[in-house]
């Protein structure tokens, strides 16, 4: 294995000869799990789940995400027996608050495309019939304040979020509040969008998607550290893949978007649109190189051995291995 494992150096139980604190399962072994669970999407429903740029196929969500659906509502019912099992101990009765999956990776992995079959799949079983989806961009600053703080460049690095509103939002639909309301963002105008928000009540199951949700809490001027988002997730999952196969899905997604989204006049990146092949190539590898790129291997890919979950991916997006935090 040519790369680094993200549980080195992290020593636990002895499996098949060396120490891991991860439960690791090739494609076929994890597919396996799947043999006994009616698949509850079709054709119609792939298609429209999928990201442009994604090869997301019939055949994936069955061998892939209907077996971690299954997972994952198991921990649902889990963490519904601890709590019973913790009021029955306290004395006392609280209400069940939403179980809340992160989901992390970098630009161009298929983060997005993963947590919406995700909220699709899980709406599919008994015990997380309401499930919602918040996306971290709803949480960047404004393009107006990133220009002021000379931020525009490292958009999607931690320090161009409101770090402290996402978490605030975060801790009140863990808190169980009735309603919670977060800022929405449009591609198209790579913005936030004024006046418009996205609500949040009380839902069985909260994903919260994006490049950063596992970053460690900031050490404080003093010393101290506050709380970080992942404090308040019961499961996380890491969508991995190589740096080179990113890059590369990256300047392909940029030349669909050529003659898709960035044809629209209004879209921020109209500019794009009127570039030949060969200048659209050179610019999105730029744009890579300068920024997404440098913000997956600074800040992103070192929150990998953080996840609960993660799931690695081959070239052709097909992921070849699942490895699971062990219980």
């Amino acid at each position: 294995m040519a790369e680094t494992a993200p549980w080195a150096g992290s020593p636990t139980v002895e499996d098949h000869g060396h120490y891991s604190p991860f439960v690791e399962l090739d494609r076929r072994a994890w597919a396996r799990l799947a043999d006994t669970i009616e698949q509850p999407l079709n054709q119609d429903d792939v298609d429209r789940l999928r990201g442009i740029g994604e090869h997301l196929s019939l055949g994936e969500v069955e061998q892939i995400y209907l077996p971690l659906s299954r997972l994952l509502s198991i921990y649902v019912e889990a963490s519904a027996h601890l709590r019973s099992a913790t009021n029955d101990f306290l004395g006392g009765t609280t209400r069940r608050t939403p179980f809340v999956i992160g989901v992390a990776g970098s630009v161009a992995v298929g983060k997005s495309t993963t947590a919406r079959v995700l909220q699709e799949m899980l709406r599919r079983w008994p015990s997380t019939p309401r499930v919602e989806l918040v996306t971290t961009d709803g949480f960047l600053h404004p393009n107006a304040e990133l220009r002021r703080r000379g931020l525009m460049e490292r958009k999607g690095f931690p320090e161009a979020y409101d770090r402290r509103a996402l978490l605030r939002m975060v801790a009140e639909v863990k808190s169980g509040k009735p309603e919670v309301r977060a800022p929405k963002y449009s591609h198209l105008y790579y913005d936030i969008v004024p006046d418009e928000e996205i609500s949040v009540r009380r839902p069985d199951v909260l994903i919260v998607e994006g490049l950063n949700v596992l970053q460690p809490a900031r050490v404080r001027a003093d010393g101290t550290t506050g709380l970080a988002l992942s404090d308040f997730f019961d499961f996380s999952i890491y969508v991995d893949a190589k740096p080179a196969h990113i890059e590369q899905w990256y300047v392909d997604r940029f030349m669909r978007w050529r003659h898709g989204a960035f044809a629209d006049p209004e879209s921020y990146f109209h500019q794009y649109s009127f570039l030949s092949d060969d200048e659209a190539v050179e610019q999105a590898t730029d744009i890579w190189r300068r920024i997404n790129g440098p913000n997956l291997r600074r800040n992103i890919q070192p929150t990998r051995s953080r996840a609960r979950l993660v799931m690695s991916k081959d070239q052709d997006h097909s992921v070849s291995r699942v490895l699971l935090r062990k219980v």
